[in-house]
């Protein structure tokens, strides 16, 4: 993919959003699939410049631009399987101190997210970002998001293989394929080196991919367990087993397929049942699975699918250091708490994988940026962002713990307990989020201080500490709530007139066995009584559980009458007048309300895709206009004619998906489906009647010998705004007829007329 010329393109559609000319429901999708979001900005009154996080933020008043949003939003960069070297840290960390508040966000898809972002300064984020390798293409809206990996994947001691190679070649091959432009919501896709760990989570992904090895006439040959239809949200749904055993060479197509199964099937008008887990429900495993089959075997031939695998065998990471053992032990109390909790044993003697703690996810710029040399120090390029909102430096020689724990100790990095109760897990919650409730982020921060407190004064219960809390702002588990031993996600309640903060308890989630457990809803508690509430519950887990015993099984064998006689015991509200501490949130200064909660851009609006490419059509457009002004007369002859073939093509895609970019093929597939049908010359489409219109395309295609003039050039700028203009109004008047024939199919009447034929 170009990514200079995708960036030129949004720059472009900015500018064009500026000037009143792409309605916002299309410039909204563009946008979010570039990453770039709208988001929550202190119910819409603060102004002073300064950040939930206590930092300032660019404003347009001190860059002096006009803006397209209100206020600054959030931009999502993509990080395939987390993958990350050293100098893109140090730009990670510039672009963070030059456009946002000097803060970067580990996300649970192993993203990093900006907020307080402009939307005039993504273009030149965007460049800085893709210099060094980064994308933030598809990192939101109807498409195919980061693909997430095991963040030890290749130095685990229990994987099957590395799957590092695999998840870079399915991230790289779905992005921006024609194939995942067109689905009603998001697809998301993890691989996983083992079943038993919790690095892949592959349960909750539309798609997911446990790497498994077998035997065949003596040969060792690779493959992967597919499972199918797994996610989160407020329903959560377990993935179904797709395929136990699928060879190397066809994951590429089998998602292929998937995707245009679902984008062709998949549900686009009722966003809460648009996701492929309720296609794969609607549909049943087995007819779903046979439709993925016989969609693979019409696929087009794409030497993508296995190129890559040539380089698998050789593809391995280069330690910076050679291994030493390590000979300074027990000299240091605070080095050795650190060690029992953030240091992994890699299967490669001598080595070792240190993880970073980072609350709440957030790392600083400085802090990024020394981390970053600290990097090229120890592991040179060696470093992966977790599910779990940490960063992870691989292949460290054990001889070199100390020193690294010297230097992490300056970037105030050396923060234990990674994976543990004090290693709380939140989204953004009411901070930033459009759709947050109540403030996870604000909760988390309170109960990763109390643990961390209560762990150095030895106050935790060897037991208590492996429990994993995660919380989300509202029901859609950003923060992956059901996973949870104990998980909470935002609610509020009415008590006397006035908007409470709660949080809904979920108990008895599976982090390992790649999510294989969802925790069970109880009850909510207000926000302000969690970890009173977390307290009581943990000391009851202490008391009464059996030798050995997991919480989860705990959870299990007591039942829901106990658990919820537990929630009970602390859900009531006293008036206001008694006591008002309850009336607020977390460490949030305002007034708690949910009167500023809006519509989420977790996918943004369903798009048809020819709306996208006929906004691509009049950009090309609107750029054979600016070389025509620079005099550059032969390319901007050339780029109106593309812009009138990107239009055609988008059309004749509403008939036959795969064209393919000849464009012989199209205006050959437009003259026969549209023009000689005289569908396009219709009177029905007033003053774009189209077929004169028609005939710019297809006499300007046919002008082989064209002779390239200034004038020629100027009639053919105007006659290709005229052409997609008609293509606009026949792809308006076709999806009237349409939903005129749904309502008359729908109310039981016989459709009739125009409507039949493009039904």
């Amino acid at each position: 993919m170009d990514l200079a010329r995708e960036i030129d393109l949004y720059e472009g559609q900015i500018e064009l959003k500026k000037q009143g000319k792409i309605e916002d429901k299309l410039f909204g999708e563009a946008r979010l699939r570039r990453g770039a979001y709208g988001q929550r900005y202190d119910n819409g009154q603060r102004h002073d410049g300064i950040s939930h996080r206590g930092l300032p933020f660019p404003t347009a008043a001190t860059k002096g631009t006009e803006t397209v949003w209100d206020a600054p939003g959030m931009q999502r960069i993509k990080i395939p399987f987390g993958g990350l070297n050293a100098q893109q840290m140090d730009v990670l960390a510039d672009v963070a101190e030059e456009y946002s508040d000097a803060i970067c966000h580990i996300t649970t898809r192993q993203d990093v997210q900006l907020h307080y972002v402009h939307i005039e300064d993504t273009p030149d984020l965007m460049r800085r970002l893709a210099a060094v390798g980064i994308t933030t293409r598809e990192a939101c809206g109807n498409t195919v998001r980061n693909v997430t990996a095991c963040s030890i994947a290749g130095v685990c001691r229990c994987e099957a293989f590395d799957t590092t190679p695999y998840a870079k070649a399915m991230a790289y091959h779905l992005l921006g394929h024609p194939d995942t432009q067109d689905m009603g919501r998001k697809f998301k896709v993890a691989f996983s080196g083992c079943k038993s760990s919790s690095c892949g989570l592959t349960n909750i992904h539309d798609l997911g991919f446990i790497a498994k090895t077998w035997q065949s006439n003596g040969i060792t040959h690779r493959g992967f367990q597919v499972t199918i239809g797994g996610g989160l949200g407020a329903v959560p749904y377990d993935a179904q087993l797709f395929d136990a055993t699928v060879p190397e060479e066809e994951i590429l197509p089998l998602a292929q397929a998937a995707c245009r199964v679902f984008a062709r099937l998949g549900e686009k008008r009722n966003r809460g049942r648009a996701r492929l887990k309720f296609l794969v429900e609607k549909l049943g495993l087995e007819e779903f699975r046979r439709l993925v089959l016989e969609e693979r075997k019409i696929l087009p031939r794409d030497p993508r699918w296995t190129d890559y695998l040539k380089d698998v065998e050789r593809y391995h990471e280069t330690p910076a250091k050679p291994s030493s053992p390590l000979s300074q032990v027990g000299i240091n109390p605070a080095f050795e708490a650190w060690r029992a909790t953030n240091v992994y044993q890699q299967r490669q003697a001598g080595y070792v994988v240190v993880t970073i703690t980072l609350p709440l996810g957030d790392i600083t710029s400085w802090q990024l940026r020394q981390l970053a040399d600290v990097a090229r120090r120890f592991v040179g390029d060696n470093i992966r962002t977790t599910v779990e909102q940490n960063l992870i430096l691989r292949w460290v020689s054990e001889a070199d713990l100390p020193a690294l724990f010297a230097e992490l100790e300056r970037l105030d990095l050396a923060l234990g307990g990674a994976g543990k109760i004090e290693d709380v897990v939140s989204c953004p919650g009411t901070d930033t989020c459009k759709l947050g409730i109540a403030a996870s982020r604000g909760l988390a921060a309170e109960l990763h201080e109390q643990f961390v407190e209560r762990q150095k004064n030895g106050a935790i219960d060897p037991a208590v500490r492996d429990l994993h809390i995660k919380m989300s702002g509202c029901f859609n588990s950003c923060g992956q709530h059901h996973l949870a031993d104990i998980g909470f996600y935002g609610v509020s309640r009415k008590v006397g007139g006035a908007t409470v903060p709660h949080f809904r308890v979920l108990m008895g989630g599976e982090w390992e066995n790649n999510g294989a457990t969802y925790g069970l809803t109880i009850g909510a508690v207000p926000s302000k009584r969690i970890p009173e509430f977390i307290d009581h519950v943990t000391q009851r887990y202490v008391s009464g559980r059996q030798p050995g015993e997991r919480f989860k099984d705990f959870v299990g064998r007591i039942g829901k009458k106990a658990l919820k006689e537990m929630v009970d015991a602390f859900s009531a509200v006293p008036p206001y007048a008694v006591d008002r501490t309850l009336y607020s949130d977390w460490r949030d200064p305002r007034e708690f309300t949910i009167s500023d909660i809006t519509t989420g851009e977790c996918a943004g609006e369903v798009v048809p895709q020819i709306e996208f490419d006929l906004q691509a059509a009049e950009q090309r457009n609107f750029e054979a206009q600016i070389h025509l002004e620079q005099n550059d007369i032969e390319t901007a002859d050339r780029a109106a004619h593309q812009s009138m073939l990107i239009a055609a093509k988008g059309l004749v895609r509403t008939e036959l998906w795969d064209l393919g970019d000849d464009p012989d093929r199209i205006v050959a597939e437009f003259k026969k489906r549209f023009y000689d049908t005289q569908l396009f010359q219709s009177p029905e489409a007033g003053q774009y009647a189209g077929g004169k219109f028609a005939l710019f395309l297809l006499n300007r295609h046919a002008d082989h010998d064209r002779v390239y003039t200034p004038e020629k050039a100027r009639h053919l700028v105007e006659e290709a705004q005229l052409f997609i203009e008609a293509v606009y109004a026949y792809y308006q008047r076709m999806s009237e007829q349409q939903a005129k024939a749904r309502a008359q199919a729908k109310s039981g009447g016989k459709v009739t007329g125009p409507a039949e034929a493009v039904a």
